[in-house]
């Protein structure tokens, strides 16, 4: 919470216009850069609608070190932004949010109906990553039930419509920081075309709340009533399954790099 309280201070004082709706975030590039603050092949950047080019230029190169100074002493030694980014990719840290991921660089950023955040190749729609979150009960993945069972009812009854034939190619099971992931590759096939794609689940950042529903509860008998809820969330990376042979290692890299993020 003390970082995502920091951020969304800078953020409200220096935040430039740029090209992407979801302010709040870091983009953190491979591609060349101008000298900055960090260094000369990385470049960080925050966003959000506004004002003049001049006004930009002075704003952005203030965010910088006052994002800099923050990330550096809150967030990990070993979280993304202390990671070397593979070539040909940007990666994309949602702090307040809690979860980071690579995407190719050449990608631009869309709004994707229900998701958080997305991002698709600039000629090919259907070529995209997004990532969407939802409140859980569950503190792990592994509460979800056996990785073969999660993936067959997510893929059959949720991610396929009823005209389409589904074929799961892979599935692979990781851990990282304390956390658990389930990463699947899968087919699906309708009348028209054909779609591959890679998926990320995980739960993480669990905490105790009180529902308002009963909060007059508790005043009017003296008791208390806490839930423990996490967030379960999501990353689908996809292409045409004619165009799947060539693409798959590309995306794989971004399937295998989502990370939840302790918020």
């Amino acid at each position: 919470m003390a970082v995502a309280i920091a951020m969304n201070s800078v953020s409200l004082n220096w935040v430039p216009p740029s090209f992407t709706k979801k302010a709040n975030y870091v983009t953190h590039s491979t591609e060349l850069a101008p000298p900055s603050a960090f260094s000369s092949q990385n470049s960080l950047t925050y966003t959000k609608e506004t004002i003049s080019n001049e006004e930009n230029n002075c704003k952005r190169r203030l965010l910088l070190l006052g994002v800099g100074a923050i990330t550096a002493n809150l967030l990990p030694a070993n979280s993304l932004l202390a990671e070397e980014i593979p070539q040909n990719y940007r990666a994309f840290v949602d702090i307040p949010d809690g979860y980071s991921y690579y995407y190719p660089s050449d990608w631009r950023e869309f709004d994707f109906r229900g998701h958080d955040s997305a991002f698709k190749d600039r000629f090919l729609q259907l070529q995209n990553v997004r990532v969407r979150f939802i409140p859980t009960d569950k503190q792990d993945i592994h509460e979800l039930g056996p990785i073969e069972e999660v993936v067959y009812n997510l893929v059959n009854h949720v991610y396929a419509a009823p005209n389409q034939m589904v074929n799961i190619l892979d599935m692979q099971e990781r851990a990282s920081e304390g956390k658990n992931y389930y990463t699947f590759e899968y087919e699906l096939t309708s009348p028209n075309y054909a779609s591959a794609s890679f998926a990320t689940i995980a739960i993480g950042n669990g905490k105790f709340y009180l529902p308002g529903f009963f909060i007059s509860v508790k005043f009017a008998h003296g008791l208390v009533f806490l839930l423990l809820t996490g967030r379960y969330y999501t990353l689908v990376v996809g292409a045409l399954e004619r165009r799947w042979r060539r693409l798959r290692n590309k995306l794989k890299v971004v399937a295998d790099s989502f990370k939840v993020l302790d918020i």
